[in-house]
């Protein structure tokens, strides 16, 4: 006898990447050496006077115990004096910062504190695909808002605001953009800002990609006025401190909307491990110079990476910004799908479609700067080797 399991799971598909990678699994099985292009997980270590700071407290006897659901006083301090430093916004650390087990966890957290079934929630036609599934998952119907490709990817305000939202509670929004890069500005910031106020919408932000290849200083949505009144935005050390697999992640915003995230919170993990903490608050003091180097090494990286996407014949905007390259395909190529499969199957290489993060994403592919570059020169040369007007 099979349990049913709720209704929740008919609509919601198994995420794109846990399907690829195993055929990539299969693949490899088989005895084949696959570059994974595809994903975002920096391959690079954390300082190692961060790495050490986890070792350190590790050792201790007295340090495995469960910690507080608002994380410690110190990794909070260390995040709000790292928004001051960063972006020039203060932050209460008592009142306005809420540390997570990643910002995945956290978009997780804030659909369920804030949506209720019927609920509305505006999502980029072209973005993060767990902004989608979560939303579904609590409940609420999806609508995409307009992004203009010829204007770097920025919302169609205009269009928006002829659009009935008055059953929207919230709005998704994630610039550095992924997967585009397109960078933030102050203006974009200020006219979201404004939208949400004037259609009572909680805009939410994610922010974790601020530090890497961006030539201009770093800015938070926080920065702009009157936007805690109706603005939450999310950080990770995922990407800008190469913590993926560390899963730290912080919540920053008013006291009243912090309070209501942490009720889901509580309920749902025990804490952070208090090494992971120490460790951050140590990871959130890296000197310029470390940001620096690890942008260097992106900078090579990135080299290869579009000559891997002009050896393809696709065209791509050289302004964006972050750990990607987002790529235009050629008109004569008729299916991305297909060659996504071809690169995969023929020449043992795996870059991501640009349709999995919506459909305006359909001509598009993207390709990963989170591998060496030794690698990524052997994925040039056995793409080289393709002949994709077979396609």
């Amino acid at each position: 006898m099979i349990i049913r399991t709720a209704s929740r799971l008919n609509d919601l598909k198994e995420y794109y990447f846990s399907i690829k990678l195993k055929e990539v699994r299969a693949l490899q099985s088989a005895g084949h050496e696959v570059i994974n292009l595809g994903i975002g997980s920096p391959d690079l270590a954390p300082s190692p006077q961060t790495v050490q700071a986890l070792v350190d407290t590790a050792l201790q006897e007295n340090t495995h115990g469960y910690q507080p659901y608002t994380g410690t006083p110190s990794l909070r301090k260390a995040m709000a004096s790292w928004y001051s430093r960063i972006y020039g916004v203060l932050l209460d650390p008592e009142k306005e910062i809420l540390p997570l087990i990643g910002s995945k966890e956290g978009i997780t957290h804030i659909s369920l504190a804030f949506l209720d079934p019927g609920d509305e929630v505006l999502i980029p036609e072209l973005g993060y695909p767990t902004y989608r599934s979560v939303s579904e998952m609590a409940g609420a119907t999806v609508r995409t808002y307009p992004l203009k490709a010829q204007e770097g990817w920025q919302p169609d305000w205009a269009a928006m605001e002829k659009e009935d939202y008055s059953k929207v509670k919230l709005m998704w929004m994630n610039y550095s953009h992924m997967p585009t890069g397109a960078p933030a500005t102050k203006e974009l910031f200020e006219k979201a800002v404004a939208f949400a106020r004037s259609k009572s919408i909680l805009l939410c932000h994610d922010n974790p990609y601020s530090l890497i290849l961006n030539e201009e200083p770093p800015i938070s949505l926080l920065a702009v006025a009157g936007a805690k009144e109706v603005a939450i935005e999310l950080n990770s050390m995922s990407k800008s401190h190469n913590m993926a697999g560390w899963r730290v992640g912080w919540l920053s915003g008013a006291p009243d909307y912090i309070n209501a995230v942490l009720k889901v919170k509580s309920n749902v993990d025990s804490g952070t491990f208090l090494g992971l903490q120490n460790a951050a608050v140590v990871a959130l003091d890296n000197p310029p110079e470390w940001h620096e180097e690890q942008n260097k090494i992106y900078k090579r990286r990135r080299v290869l990476a579009e000559k891997i996407v002009q050896t393809l014949n696709c065209t791509f905007d050289p302004g964006q910004t972050g750990m990607f390259i987002w790529a235009k395909v050629p008109d004569s190529l008729q299916s991305v799908e297909k060659l996504v499969d071809y690169l995969l199957y023929q020449q043992y290489v795996f870059i991501t479609p640009g349709f999995i993060f919506g459909q305006k994403g359909e001509r598009y592919i993207r390709i990963s700067l989170c591998t060496k570059e030794e690698v990524l020169e052997k994925a040039l040369e056995r793409i080289k080797k393709s002949d994709i007007s077979a396609i």
